[in-house]
This record gives C-alpha cells, sequence and structure tokens, in this order.
C-alpha cells in the first residue's frame, strides 16, 4: 500500500490530514539530517586535527547564518538559532568520532 499524498496545509479539512503533514514533513527533515551528518563525517578527512574540528569560528558563523535565513523566512532566528545550535553540537560530536577513528588507522 502505498503512503497517503499529503494535502498542503491551506488545504487540509482536519487533524489528521495536519498531522499527516507535518509526519511526512518530520521524515524529510530527519533524512536531511542524516544527509547532513554524512557530509560532516566526510569534512573530518580534511582536518589536520582535533582543534581543527571543533572549529568555534565557523560554528558561530553558521549559527549567525542561520538564524539570518530562518528571519528572510519568517521565523523566529533566535529559537532556530538554538535548534541549529543543537544540531551543530551533534554534528561536531559526530565528526570528532570520524576524525579519531581516522587517525587510529
Amino acid at each position: 500500500m502505498s503512503p497517503t499524498p499529503t494535502i498542503p496545509p491551506e488545504q487540509c479539512q482536519n487533524l489528521d490530514e495536519i498531522r499527516h503533514g507535518m509526519d511526512a514533513l518530520d521524515r524529510q527533515i530527519i533524512a536531511i539530517l542524516a544527509r547532513r551528518v554524512e557530509y560532516v563525517k566526510a569534512a573530518a578527512k580534511f582536518k589536520t586535527s582535533a582543534a581543527s574540528v571543533a572549529a568555534p569560528e565557523r560554528v558561530q558563523k553558521v549559527l549567525d547564518t542561520r538564524r539570518d535565513w530562518a528571519v528572510d523566512a519568517g521565523l523566529d532566528g533566535d529559537v532556530v538559532r538554538g535548534l541549529y545550535r543543537d544540531i551543530v553540537t551533534y554534528c561536531v560530536g559526530e565528526e570528532k568520532k570520524q576524525w579519531d577513528r581516522s587517525q587510529k588507522h
């Protein structure tokens, strides 16, 4: 059985349709986050030290840029910046694990 197609939010007739649409988007967001982590792990091979993995100046630039993008999209920039702070913290941890593994070979 194929999945039920999502309906644009403005055309939803009930909460089940709304929830179905949000669930579908959340699955896409998680898939995109997983892909982002793949890029982060791939970046580890270009890093020359554990300190370069953390790159705090790059982290701040990413967080500020995502805040600006959120504002441009009509969202609360500080809330989105906070979400990205968590995402980036997780990603840096994953990149560090990948970098550590690569140093053992």
